[in-house]
């Protein structure tokens, strides 16, 4: 079970209509939306990973002790939510760099896991597990082996993977049926598929990949009175506001339906399956760039 901690002015969708100097002056709601999936969690005895922005570990280290006091795991999902695949090395290894540290200084405890903001490591940006290496962290968490418009690298692994030694990558969950990969892993298509599809895929996914499903979730989706953004492209905005009431509800069951634990506690664990190294899904050369 993993939450990337953002808020709703943090995503993709909207980056082209809401500027990010004016983020500090919009109403930010992240603070009580990821207490209320706290609140969740404890109450359904679940223990997740939160892939915390930098920019809200910095106006929110309260939460960020809150995260680690209900005994979930601290990551880092970047300092300022800018695609990998934007980024320069350089400016890469900056922000993978600030974010860890911000996190840490609040938390006190050390981070070892990554995300990127909209699973933006790609084929052309795979050079940014080197850096994460490089930079501390254990594992990464930012390929979705599905084709979507914001992100995705069909025909990545499905099940967690080596792109270079020391480091783990490990996928969001998808469900090969009739030779397509079928998403399986949350956010926006846990509100757009029927509840019992989204469990069934999970259910596949377990048994036939051979290995734990991922999930994630965003605070903002439980948050029925988020400020509406009228401006934004309607794709956008039906990606965004779809169902966030039954989320709620969804959650729940889904806490109750299977058993769910931290990402490094899985993957880093003392004593786990070791991971094959596999960097034939890649251009080896782009990690030397």
């Amino acid at each position: 079970m993993t939450i990337d901690v953002e808020d709703y002015f943090h995503v993709e969708a909207f980056a082209s209509t809401i500027d990010r100097k004016d983020w500090d002056h919009l109403p930010q709601r992240v603070e009580r939306n990821t207490e209320r999936i706290l609140e969740i969690l404890a109450q359904c005895g679940a223990q997740a990973t939160f892939f915390v922005l930098g920019w809200v570990a910095q106006r929110h280290p309260a939460l960020v002790r809150r995260i680690i006091a209900d005994g979930h795991e601290l990551a880092s999902h970047g300092s300022d939510h800018m695609r990998v695949d934007r980024l320069s090395p350089e400016a890469f290894r900056d922000d993978v760099r600030q974010s860890k540290r911000v996190l840490e200084d609040a938390g006190g405890v050390l981070v070892r896991g990554y995300r990127a903001p909209t699973f933006s490591i790609s084929r052309d940006s795979s050079w940014a597990h080197d850096i994460l290496l490089e930079e501390g962290y254990r594992y990464s968490s930012s390929v979705y082996p599905f084709k979507h418009d914001l992100y995705g690298i069909p025909g990545a692994p499905r099940t967690a993977f080596a792109p270079i030694p020391g480091l783990v990558e490990v996928p969001l969950t998808t469900v090969r049926m009739c030779r397509i990969d079928v998403p399986a892993s949350g956010g926006g298509y846990f509100r757009l598929f029927p509840y019992l599809l989204t469990r069934w895929l999970l259910d596949q996914a377990n048994r036939g990949n051979g290995a734990p499903a991922v999930f994630y979730l965003h605070p903002w989706e439980v948050d029925l009175d988020q400020p509406r953004q009228r401006q934004v492209p309607l794709r956008s905005r039906f990606r965004h506001y779809l169902n966030l009431g039954l989320t709620e509800h969804r959650l729940r069951r889904l806490l109750g339906d299977f058993r769910w634990a931290r990402m490094d506690r899985l993957f880093l664990a003392d004593g786990a399956e070791p991971v094959p190294l596999i960097t034939s899904w890649m251009d080896r050369k782009s990690r030397s760039r």
